[in-house]
């Protein structure tokens, strides 16, 4: 078993006030006896045009001190943060051991250029799935509007992964909520992987729709074991590497996969 906390912070456009919530919410996960924290996307500050400003490089300071916290309360942690990079940023996931050593950087492959929202204006894009051994886990990352890219959850199956983590700043209006947890749970049931979402709760004091809560933990055949709903909050939660295992032999699906036609360009048939 491993225990994973679902660390469902508000995120402000202030970055000291955010990593005062990530401290925060670390010494809760370590006193219930999590050896794992993920946080949502980008916890560094609020998405908007300031994210070029506050972007920092990995071995800046707000990474640094939330690696000083992942170390003192010996708590592994995935967080998201911004790089700045040619007058954009990256929107990066970043991957701590419980010593504070950064293990993995996840830079976010598909941007959201959705929903009237323009991501690519401030952020470019990553090209290299990461999987990420942590906590006992091995771990593909996941940023938001990449869940609905089911290519890539099966390219992190296909790299090792045994669990997702899915961080977000899930934008609210209608439908949405519903696209959450559907695409979280499709991509659970489809890879018979355990998956860890977990999105900003509501800020109220700010104008835009980003962050609806409802972090998840789903395990391998889609059952929702917790939803935090819409407030703040740490919740720990439990994964068993024998109930994939399970899974998997009750419905080998990843076995069943045709690659002789899948894994090269489709052989089209018209008629």
């Amino acid at each position: 078993m491993t225990r994973i906390a679902l660390c469902q912070i508000p995120v402000s456009s202030d970055p000291k006030a955010n990593l005062e919530c990530v401290r925060d919410a670390l010494g809760k996960a370590a006193s219930r006896g999590a050896a794992l924290a993920v946080f949502p996307e980008a916890t560094l500050t609020r998405f908007g045009p300031g994210i070029t400003e506050s972007a920092e490089p990995l071995d800046g300071p707000f990474v640094t001190a939330v690696a000083d916290a992942a170390r003192a309360n010996e708590v592994a942690v995935l967080l998201g943060t911004f790089e700045p990079v040619g007058g954009r940023v990256y929107n990066t996931a970043v991957a701590l051991d419980r010593r504070g050593r950064l293990q993995a950087a996840y830079r976010k492959i598909h941007l959201f250029d959705s929903f009237g929202a323009r991501e690519s204006d401030l952020v470019a894009p990553g090209d290299r799935p990461v999987v990420v051994e942590l906590a006992g886990l091995r771990v593909g990352l996941i940023t938001c509007y990449d869940v609905r890219f089911p290519e890539l959850a099966r390219a992190l199956v296909d790299l090792g992964a045994d669990t997702f983590a899915v961080m977000a700043a899930w934008g609210g209006g209608p439908l949405k909520e519903e696209h959450w947890t559907t695409l979280v749970r499709a991509r659970a049931i489809e890879n018979t992987t355990w998956t860890i979402a977990v999105g900003q709760a509501p800020n109220p004091e700010a104008k835009d729709a980003f962050g609806v809560g409802r972090s998840m933990l789903v395990d391998p055949m889609g059952v929702v074991r917790t939803d935090l709903g819409p407030r703040p909050g740490v919740q720990v939660v439990e994964i068993d590497p024998a109930e994939t295992a399970q899974a998997r032999a009750t419905l080998p699906c990843l076995e069943h996969r045709r690659q002789d036609i899948y894994a090269t360009e489709p052989k089209a048939q018209l008629g």
